[in-house]
Order: structure tokens, then C-alpha cells, then sequence
């Protein structure tokens, strides 16, 4: 991956988070941009978000940017100057998910605090 994309990664992640908690603070407050994958081209760019909390924040997120991720585009266009403007696709990250339920069986095993370190001198 170029630099340049690198860049444009950052920005775009940055700039949609800012227009998440500051124009659509109600609505997004569970929400956090993981990671944006731009297009080599720029003009497509996929946006990884999470929610904290259950399933149900997690419907009202894939509603939420069904019905913005226009004005979302819109609104990050204004402070971002490219060539082209990528159109965002929203996709909801499972690894937070899957970190959570890792968690959860680690507590339920007893396992949290618990591992010793290996002896670090030989049974010679």
C-alpha cells in the first residue's frame, strides 16, 4: 500500500469520527471508526466501525448509517480536500466482538491473574 493511501486512511478515520461526535453526537455515541480502507483510485472506501454495548446498538448503528452515511460523505467533504471523494461503505467490525467473548470465557475459566511466569533458570 502506497503512503499516500496510508495517509488518506488517517485522515478519512479521523474526519468521520469528527463528524460523528460532533454533528451526530445523540446517535453516535456508541460508536467508534476502527479503520478506513481506501480504493487505490480514491473513490470507494470501506469504513470499519464498532459499537460498545449489545446487539441492539448494533442494529440501530447499521440504521443509523443507512440513513446518513450520504450526509456523512457530505459533511467529511467539506473539511477534506481530494480529487475525488470517496464513497464510504459501512462495515461493522467483528473483532471486538470476538476480543469481548474471549474475555468473557477467560473470566468464566478463572484464568484472569492466575498464569504464572515460566521459571527461568534450568532443571540441570
Amino acid at each position: 500500500m502506497g503512503q499516500r493511501v496510508v495517509r488518506v486512511n488517517e485522515l478519512l478515520k479521523r474526519e468521520i469520527s469528527h463528524v460523528l461526535h460532533t454533528r451526530y453526537k445523540a446517535q453516535s455515541v456508541h460508536i467508534s471508526i476502527l479503520s478506513v480502507d481506501v480504493a487505490p483510485n480514491l473513490r470507494s472506501a470501506r469504513v470499519f466501525y464498532s459499537t460498545h454495548g449489545d446487539i441492539e446498538r448494533r442494529d440501530a448503528a447499521e440504521r443509523f448509517f443507512a440513513r446518513f452515511h450520504e450526509s456523512i460523505r457530505r459533511d467529511m467533504g467539506q473539511a477534506v480536500t481530494l480529487k475525488y471523494l470517496p464513497h464510504l461503505e459501512f462495515i461493522y467490525d467483528k473483532g471486538a466482538d470476538y476480543g469481548e467473548r474471549l474475555n468473557q470465557l477467560l473470566d468464566e475459566l478463572g484464568l484472569e491473574g492466575d498464569i504464572q511466569p515460566p521459571d527461568p533458570t534450568p532443571d540441570n
